[in-house]
């Protein structure tokens, strides 16, 4: 249906770019696994992908220091390098005819090019008009110019998918093969086996060719359920509302290379107690029948024990049990500390690629007297911030609360000197700045700056807002509730550390799946492990290398069905230094409301 295919564009679009990507990479490296190792190197692939760069950004993406840069690299690159635009370049072309018809002399545009921005040499130069002079008189034919070079680039694009999509071979080597979620490739994938594991090595297409690759792969199949999203194995205890009740409100933020990061959280339990944990997303959607988008993020809670400054911990137990958008936990706890890790797999909080919003919003207006004011959009903007940044949800914030707020915009903090002006100079009550004082110190920072919006803009973004004033997808923060209910004591649950703590929360992550599912090893490499966790709405796994060098396991999805990974691939691979253990993929249901299986074969790639 149209609005299937709605659905269904974002994914469809990100697919093409993901397919130019790796043409415009296999056109100059025999395999997507192989790293870019030098500047040079990077132009050209940037090149074969119809950019441009400036020597200016060459040096933003090869700091000095860099060694190497892999796909991954060139594709972040790539969304942020934008194709070059031959009208731009004519338009720069034309203010140097002053004769305004349509040619340049050699000697004009050898001093311009010698002499100014980006030097060229004059052999460059010289390159230029053997190209573009075409009636050999010693002029540009700046139009003529600007069609060849377009003309090359689309050309380059061109031969690059023609060969990518004509060499098989080549294909299945690739490194990030993104997942083709379309309706058509669905309906075309082979059908799956529904037992748990069953090897299927002498049928996948995707492996590597060679006799020693066949040996050492695994195949492991998991078909789940449609619309199974009710546990049926925690019963909620009749005398809940007796309990205490702890409420906290959190976020999580995707950021530009991809990490999740978010709050953390420290449970202080005076005695030994039963616990009845739950995370979910919050709804700030005024209308219920249009809910709020990031409704379907799946969350987690881990629960460690151990200092938020120190990587190492111990994992106490995490929500793996669901009921609807809830996720839930239930046990007892010892008396003690405990820090509260929010998670998602980010299978539901990606990026996506999307046309920049030709319309922005208006922050600011001035009254008929000349004043600043805030526009109604704005102030809806800056009242769900607050929802955010409202932590323990009083309706008011406190120093603490607008500091982490802060953190994330402006990466400062504010002391109590600062705080007590704003109080004397904003809404406030009991000392905390209300929703109304909160709007306030947004316009008098509007008024600082004479109306400029700019600084107002960089906060908005922070906070996952696109200049429609839109949340936008995978940059937009989602929000949570956390509520401990405690029997016979009184627990204290307050935020302690924004973005910290990540190497911990996959530490965790990391032994929630080991300690839960079966090692299966590698035909041929018996020191590669794979454990493969199956949860109540994923599917975890996790590369253990217990051997003395480092190992690359390629990674395929291909025929795993209604599915999308937290790595936004179907097929890629993963560098495992010698004795380490690293989370491979989260995997969950692309559509809820349908079966989906889960295909995946682990493979060995031998070192080159």
């Amino acid at each position: 249906s149209q609005q299937q295919y709605k659905k269904m564009q974002p994914c469809m679009e990100e697919e093409r770019f993901y397919m130019k990507c790796r043409a415009a990479y296999l056109s100059v490296f025999r395999s997507s696994l192989v790293n870019m190792t030098s500047k040079d190197q990077l132009c050209i692939v940037l090149q074969q992908a119809g950019r441009n760069p400036s020597q200016n950004a060459l040096d933003k993406y090869w700091p000095p220091g860099t060694k190497k840069l892999n796909f991954d690299d060139f594709c972040e690159i790539l969304k942020k390098e934008r194709p070059a635009e031959p009208d731009q370049l004519m338009r720069i072309f034309k203010k140097f005819d002053v004769n305004c018809d349509g040619y340049i002399s050699h000697e004009e545009l050898s001093r311009i090019l010698t002499s100014s921005g980006e030097k060229m040499s004059r052999k460059e130069v010289d390159e230029i008009f053997s190209l573009a002079d075409v009636n050999k008189d010693g002029k540009l034919d700046y139009a003529e110019f600007c069609r060849l070079l377009e003309s090359t680039a689309e050309q380059c694009q061109t031969a690059a998918l023609k060969k990518l999509e004509a060499d098989a071979k080549l294909k299945r080597q690739n490194f990030g093969n993104q997942l083709d979620n379309s309706p058509q490739s669905s309906e075309s994938q082979p059908e799956l086996p529904t037992s748990e594991t069953q090897p299927r090595t002498d049928r996948l297409s995707s492996r590597p060719s060679s006799a020693r690759s066949r040996r050492s792969s695994l195949s492991t199949a998991i078909t789940m359920g449609a619309g199974s999203t009710k546990s049926g194995r925690l019963v909620e205890p009749k005398s809940l509302q007796d309990w205490h009740h702890t409420l906290m409100r959190g976020c999580f933020y995707l950021e530009e290379d991809g990490t999740i990061v978010s709050l953390q959280y420290r449970l202080v339990i005076p005695e030994t107690t039963s616990v009845y944990l739950t995370i979910w997303p919050l709804n700030l959607s005024p209308i219920p029948e249009k809910p709020s988008p990031w409704m379907c993020v799946d969350t987690a809670l881990y629960v460690v024990t151990g200092n938020e400054t120190k990587e190492d911990s111990n994992l106490v137990c995490f929500t793996e049990l669901r009921d609807k958008e809830r996720f839930l936990w239930r046990g007892e706890l010892s008396a003690g500390s405990y820090l509260l890790l929010p998670f998602t797999t980010g299978c539901r909080l990606m990026k996506r690629t999307r046309k920049t919003s030709t319309k922005t919003a208006q922050l600011v207006n001035r009254t008929q007297s000349g004043e600043l004011e805030l526009t109604k959009e704005f102030k809806a903007a800056l009242s769900d911030i607050f929802e955010v940044i409202d932590l323990d949800g009083s309706g008011l914030l406190s120093l603490e609360e607008y500091n982490f707020f802060e953190q994330r915009t402006s990466g400062e903090k504010c002391d109590e000197d600062a705080w007590a002006i704003c109080k004397e100079n904003f809404d406030t009550k009991n000392n905390e700045l209300t929703r109304q004082g909160f709007l306030e110190l947004n316009l008098m920072e509007a008024n600082d700056r004479e109306g400029d919006p700019r600084d107002l803009w960089l906060t908005l973004e922070a906070m996952g807002y696109n200049h429609s004033l839109e949340m936008v997808e995978g940059t937009c923060p989602l929000f949570l509730n956390g509520i401990i209910f405690c029997v016979d004591a009184k627990a204290t649950l307050q935020a302690v550390h924004l973005d910290s703590g990540i190497k911990m929360l996959n530490s965790a992550v990391q032994r929630s799946i080991t300690s839960k599912a079966e090692a299966r090893s590698l035909k041929g490499h018996e020191n590669v492990l794979i454990y493969t966790y199956k949860g109540e709405s994923r599917i975890s796994s996790v590369v253990a290398n217990k051997s003395n060098q480092k190992m690359t396991v390629h990674i395929n999805n291909e025929q795993s069905k209604n599915c999308v990974s937290s790595r936004g691939m179907s097929v890629f691979a993963v560098e495992v230094p010698a004795r380490t253990k690293m989370v491979c993929q989260h995997v969950m249901a692309l559509n809820d409301q349908q079966e989906w299986t889960y295909n995946c074969v682990e493979t060995i790639i031998p070192s080159l």
